[in-house]
């Protein structure tokens, strides 16, 4: 499923002048997609564990304070290191999470509206974006600048993506695995679309970023919660340590993919 996109060619940045780096994020593979769907179920419920293991206010600033931590140390490496990038997109999807949560239970906001809001967050990163350095495409995060832009519409995905998976499960009455099967539908389309009507790689990209975290969340959900409310009721605190041992084996396996390949580089002749 969009599997090893290759990019399209990016522009010059139009503003100010980049700090160079190495590639901060991983190739788009078929692991890439299977841990990204697992981050997001993972932080689904490992937020809702936290809201009711502590007082909800406290469950949120640990969540900040955890979130801001991961993506301080992501900015402070000059490559992609596997443990350390997929380490922020969890404390993204965790905190992300109790973003779009707050909104509805803090504030009473429905489902709905907190979708479009999240939708039109995101919509503005993607455009200041596009607007300073000229793409979108996550292959051309060379620079500090670039990196804050991704992160953002990272951050915005997630929340989007949990208003949009309660919107279809709560609001609409799918319940949590019908909404997951609607969305396992949904993902397929832009693949679909990439694969036999050119569609763009990076809007393709973005897309299927986006719904892979209703996607995850819905399954999550429905493992964890009651069979009252149409779950397996295996419980929050079990299925967030099941998707976590998950998380960690895929990356692993990444980071001794990205060691062979280092090494395989390191001995190649130079030209």
């Amino acid at each position: 499923m969009l599997e090893e996109i290759t990019p399209e060619r990016p522009k010059p940045a139009t503003a100010g002048p980049a700090t160079p780096l190495l590639s901060k994020v991983p190739q788009v593979t078929a692991i890439f997609w299977i841990t990204k769907v697992l981050t997001t179920g993972m932080g689904e419920t490992t937020s809702d564990y936290l809201a009711h293991a502590l007082d909800p206010a406290v469950a949120v600033g640990l969540g900040a304070l955890a979130f801001a931590a991961a993506l301080a140390l992501q900015f402070s490496v000059k490559r992609y290191i596997p443990w350390v990038y997929w380490l922020a997109v969890v404390m993204v999807s965790i905190f992300g999470t109790m973003a779009a949560d707050v909104l509805h239970v803090g504030l009473g906001i429905p489902y709905l509206v907190s979708t479009v809001f999240y939708a039109a967050v995101l919509a503005i990163v993607f455009l200041l974006w596009h607007r300073t350095e000229g793409t979108l495409s996550i292959h051309s995060i060379t620079s500090r600048r670039r990196e804050s832009f991704y992160w953002a519409a990272v951050l915005a995905t997630f929340a989007l993506g949990t208003a949009a998976g309660d919107l279809t499960a709560m609001t609409f009455n799918l319940g949590y695995l019908g909404s997951g099967v609607l969305f396992a539908v949904a993902i397929a389309v832009p693949a679909f679309a990439y694969w036999k009507f050119g569609l763009k790689a990076i809007p393709a990209f973005w897309a299927a970023y986006v719904l892979t975290r209703p996607l995850g969340a819905s399954f999550a959900d429905w493992m964890a919660v009651s069979h009252q409310r149409g779950g397996l009721d295996w419980g929050s605190g079990p299925v967030s340590v099941g998707w976590a041992l998950a998380i960690v084996g895929l990356v692993a396996v990444l980071a001794i993919k990205q060691r062979r390949s280092t090494a395989v580089a390191a001995r190649a002749p130079r030209r």
